[in-house]
């Protein structure tokens, strides 16, 4: 079964700095139906003006992973990390017990893209840590590369749910293809151009859940950009 998640049926919020869509529900946007998929709790695509940013704020018990599209994102936290993020960088933090962090746009002129992606956490209570890492294009060439998994396997991000995130950049007419495990589940987001998968038409910034389908088959109508999450 494959539910498709239309990018224009997102919610959405333009505060002129920050211009929002919410995936799942967020903030002011609450949508019964749009709770969640699995552990999969926030899919938040923002576009942040330059000079502006989010100011310090809390976050505990759990998993962000930010993803850089375009441009900067300066960040800084209570457990003393001071790190600039740049398009095509992955940024994992535990909240765990708790922490402050806030996140700023450096640049004069130029906006931020990026998506950030919230994961409930396996349990509740664990140490905040902090990680940063670059996957090049050319090893998720028309592959779905491992960046983010529970173990830390092929030097992904370490998070603390049993779930895995690839990432790949598709060419035009070519495909990946990814076996979900008996009683797994995947979320589909595509991050640019246009993707089938199984037969399902994906344009920029569509989402799509899956259930009880086996062998997935992601074939890109141009080049594509894709994320793919394997969920308990």
């Amino acid at each position: 079964m494959i539910a498709i998640r239309a990018a224009d049926e997102r919610g959405h919020a333009d505060h002129g700095w920050l211009n929002t869509y919410h995936t799942f529900s967020f903030a002011s946007y609450r949508d019964a139906r749009h709770m969640g998929f699995r552990s999969l709790r926030v899919m938040n695509e923002d576009i942040v003006q330059s000079g502006r940013g989010f100011g310090e704020h809390p976050h505990h018990d759990m998993e962000i992973v930010t993803y850089i599209l375009e441009g900067a994102l300066a960040h800084q936290d209570s457990m003393g990390n001071g790190e600039v993020l740049r398009a095509g960088e992955f940024q994992r933090m535990s909240a765990g017990t708790g922490i402050t962090h806030s996140e700023f746009n450096p640049s004069d002129d130029e906006p931020v893209h990026l998506y950030q992606i919230w994961l409930l956490p396996n349990r509740k209570g664990i140490e905040p840590s902090y990680e940063q890492k670059r996957f090049s294009e050319e090893e998720r060439r028309n592959r779905l590369r491992l960046v983010a998994s529970p173990n830390a396997a092929e030097s992904s991000l370490r998070i603390h749910q049993d779930a895995q995130i690839y990432l790949s950049t598709v060419d035009d007419g070519q495909r990946v293809n990814h076996t979900l495990a008996d009683g797994r589940h995947a979320w589909l987001q595509v991050v640019r151009g246009a993707v089938s998968l199984n037969g399902h038409d994906l344009e920029t910034s569509d989402g799509a859940a899956v259930s009880e389908e086996r062998l997935l088959t992601i074939q890109a109508k141009g080049v594509a950009e894709i994320m793919l999450f394997d969920l308990a």
